[in-house]
């Protein structure tokens, strides 16, 4: 039986560069992984605030507004982990759902009070700074946006 237990140096390796440039290609979407979690965290915080904030008893269309776009931010933060390659594409689109959480308190609530609407602003500003981080990287490493 052949003697495994010896590993030497690859840098002698026939395959040597083939194996770094498969390795940084593999690598190379993961330049934005210090986005993905915070993008699942605000779309986890946007789909569960009405019962946090406390309003999703006097607000039902705010409250299903809210859980909506929570999902849809959490689902494409997943997106970004699973495919980085194929869905940083929507990171404009991640900026449009920012800016509309912002708005929707007063678009598709009725006469919000101050907390649903700081609420909304907060989430929504949050989600459109990370959707501008992940435009701006996506474009730095040539990434069609």
């Amino acid at each position: 039986m052949a003697d495994v237990s010896h590993r030497g140096d690859l840098a002698g390796h026939p395959d040597a560069t083939e194996m770094r440039e498969r390795y940084s290609r593999v690598l190379q979407g993961r330049d934005v992984a210090f986005v993905d979690g915070p993008v699942f965290l605000v779309g986890l915080y946007c789909a569960v605030s009405p019962w946090v904030v406390h309003y999703s008893g006097n607000q039902p269309a705010l409250t299903t507004h809210a859980l909506i776009m929570g999902i849809a931010i959490a689902l494409l933060a997943l997106g970004f982990t699973v495919t980085p390659e194929r869905m940083y594409g929507l990171s404009w689109a991640m900026c449009a759902m920012g800016a509309w959480i912002i708005v929707s308190s007063w678009v598709v609530g009725d006469s919000p009070d101050a907390g649903i609407i700081w609420n909304n602003i907060i989430v929504g500003g949050l989600a459109f700074l990370l959707g501008v981080a992940c435009v701006g990287v996506a474009a730095r490493s040539g990434r069609a946006t």
